[in-house]
């Protein structure tokens, strides 16, 4: 009798995974999916950078990410992710252009999924509960739910494998952020920070040590591949790419988070030329500030304070190069060269 319903609990269990809903992997070539490929990255790098970058005293609650392939920004995500531990991460990230056309450019929105599990290298990452409870509390007009867009979006994917090489267990709230002015913007983050802060409340749970939040963005689109070209196509071009890229970030995410860091952000992200053509290209030109926003709104609640930002490490697929690691199956999606390079940074926010 008793192995009668060890069989029969077996069954169940098996017909309860297959048949849970797992979001596909959208990118198989630039990001990490087996473990044995993401420990052989972490190997190289931990031999690489011998002397880790010292993150800023403080509790460590959110971050910046980039999204561009290992072996172009391995060296960049790396001083980011070694001490995101907390149980729970809530990810702001992109809606990149190609997804935009498959889903009719939403705006002015924030979009969800209702995917069971993610993939990551060593497990299946589960859902947080606030997700629903975001669907729930969320002004209807305010998000779309839809598979499809994250089927189709990478920027949130990529951050994954990088959380789990630490931090096994996690589970995720992912959000993607649509084009919308700054009005827009505050409105809706302020009820999200409601609701989030409200749970976190609820839950008894510590900023940073049970729930971080981070932000997916790559920096600048630069090279006549991009159409983006204001300095020219040769070294002194992409030094000076380089510099307003740093500028920019030094500008909004290094010392105390405010709003008119955060305002003076979205006028450089949003800039556009006399031809009517953005002026820069950073694809989380609305993941960035929605989620400063949202986190810095969470904290003051919660802590009556304000963060203290600090940029980690900037770089760019110019000049990192390629990382020398062979024997995994990660490549490349996309060229560099001078006509075509992307700018990246991580940066982190702490609570002092």
């Amino acid at each position: 009798m008793k192995v009668l319903f060890y069989i029969l609990l077996f069954i169940i269990l098996v017909d309860y995974i297959s048949a849970q809903n797992i979001r596909p992997v959208r990118d198989d070539v630039g990001f990490c999916w087996s473990a044995e490929d993401m420990n052989m990255l972490m190997e190289y790098l931990n031999k690489e950078i011998i002397v880790k970058e010292e993150s800023a005293s403080g509790k460590f609650v959110a971050g910046i990410s980039p999204h561009d392939d290992y072996l172009y920004a391995g060296r960049v995500y790396y001083p980011l992710y070694g001490s995101v531990k907390a149980k729970e991460v809530v990810v702001f990230g992109v809606t990149h252009g190609t997804v935009r056309s498959e889903i009719n450019d939403p705006q002015n929105i924030l979009i969800l999924d209702e995917f069971d599990l993610w993939k990551g290298p060593y497990n299946n990452v589960e859902m947080s509960p606030l997700r629903e409870i975001i669907k729930g509390k969320l002004d209807p007009d305010d998000f779309i739910v839809s598979n499809k867009a994250h089927i189709f979006e990478h920027s949130i994917e990529a951050l994954i494998p990088w959380i789990q090489y630490n931090n096994r267990d996690f589970k995720i709230t992912p959000i993607m952020v649509t084009a919308m002015p700054l009005e827009k913007m505050e409105e809706i983050s302020w009820k999200m920070a409601v609701i989030i802060a409200g749970y976190i409340k609820e839950n008894n749970l510590e900023l940073g040590k049970d729930i971080f939040f981070l932000i997916s963005s790559d920096a600048n689109h630069y090279g006549a591949d991009f159409n983006n070209t204001p300095y020219g196509e040769s070294e002194d071009a992409h030094r000076m790419g380089m510099e307003k890229d740093e500028q920019i970030a030094n500008n909004a995410f290094v010392g105390m988070l405010d709003e008119p860091k955060i305002e003076n952000l979205t006028k450089e992200l949003w800039e556009v030329n006399e031809s009517g053509t953005p002026a820069r290209y950073w694809c989380g030109k609305y993941s960035i500030p929605f989620g400063l926003i949202t986190i810095d709104e969470i904290v003051q609640s919660l802590e009556g304070k304000r963060l203290e930002g600090k940029v980690l490490k900037y770089s760019d697929t110019w000049t990192e190069k390629v990382i020398p690691l062979k024997g995994t199956h990660m490549g490349l999606t996309a060229p560099f060269s001078l006509k075509h390079w992307v700018g990246f940074l991580s940066a982190g926010f702490y609570l002092k």
